[in-house]
């Protein structure tokens, strides 16, 4: 029988310091299996910025403090509309026809009217998929 070789493995190299890391970590790796409330991997934590780390290669082209301060406030609205159960194109729609309409106004209040979970908007912007 001829003898198997093996590679072996360098600490210094990346595979090396992956496995090294691994052992060292393990008593952490393995709580999944001693306690069922602990998920096996974080996808319900990522999943919630999943579209903050898919856009994250078009911020490159936000060259202002401007354009990021946009970007976060239609993040925001999109989030915040989603946890609110909208139809977030007709939200979007009923956003830019009303606020035009309001922008000589001093008085802010008919944004109480436009806000997510208003009463009107949840009449006006019902998302396809709302449970009833």
């Amino acid at each position: 029988m001829e003898k198997q070789k093996y590679l072996q493995v360098t600490h210094n190299s990346t595979i090396g310091k992956a496995l090294a890391y691994s052992i060292s970590q393990e008593e952490y790796l393995r709580v999944f299996l001693s306690d069922g409330n602990v998920p096996m991997d974080n996808s319900y934590v990522e999943q919630p910025i999943q579209p903050f780390t898919i856009g994250r290669k078009n911020f490159v082209m936000i060259e202002s403090s401007n354009g990021t301060k946009t970007s976060a406030i239609l993040y925001s609205l999109v989030k915040t509309a989603k946890a609110n159960m909208l139809n977030i194109f007709e939200y979007f729609n009923l956003l830019l026809t009303e606020v035009p309409q309001h922008m000589e106004d001093k008085d802010l209040h008919f944004l109480d009217d436009l806000l997510p979970w208003s009463p009107r908007v949840q009449k006006e912007c019902p998302s396809r998929y709302k449970k009833s």
